[in-house]
């Protein structure tokens, strides 16, 4: 007999920084995102969305306002043994809404898999349209000038109360 498991998209908390941490830097170990610091992770906390099943972290990402418009979606991550279960699709979405809450009108994202986000309306863009990001974050980056991350856009628009929606195109 089965027992049916709960998985949970909510915002994460102080508890799960050392579970976030071990995540993304496990990634990162792989080269494919940024370390992150425990000090960074909870500065941040407020940020950041998890994915879990029966209380064991599956997922994470985060969006991280960057200027009155705009926002990075960043550190999107989904554990091997959870991969194609949508729980990366969980994320994006729990993620552009809450950029579309707080009434942003663009969300970007660096990544090395530009086809993930393309499927929720990002569009490859020149780094140097993300001064904010350049020079706020990158600039500090050990791989920076020399970074082959590729920087993609998706559009949230406004509603008539002032709060955003995804564009057609950003519909996940």
């Amino acid at each position: 007999m089965t027992t049916a498991t709960q998985l949970t998209v909510r915002k994460a908390v102080i508890n799960d920084v050392p579970r976030l941490q071990k995540m993304i830097n496990g990634f990162a170990d792989k080269n494919e995102m940024l370390h992150r610091s425990m000090n960074e992770l909870y500065e941040n906390i407020r940020d950041f969305v998890v994915v879990e099943e029966d209380g064991e972290l599956l997922g994470v990402g985060a969006i991280h306002v960057t200027w009155d418009d705009l926002a990075e979606l960043k550190c999107v991550a989904v554990a091997a043994e959870a991969q194609g279960r949508g729980l990366g699709k969980m994320i994006v979405t729990r993620c552009l809404e809450d950029a579309r809450e707080l009434g942003l009108r663009r969300v970007f994202a660096l990544t090395y898999k530009p086809e993930f986000f393309e499927k929720y309306g990002f569009k490859v863009v020149d780094r140097s349209t993300l001064p904010h990001k350049v020079w706020g974050e990158c600039i500090k980056c050990l791989k920076y000038p020399n970074c082959n991350e590729i920087a993609m856009i998706c559009p949230v628009t406004p509603n008539a109360a002032g709060n955003g929606h995804l564009g057609p195109q950003a519909q996940p």
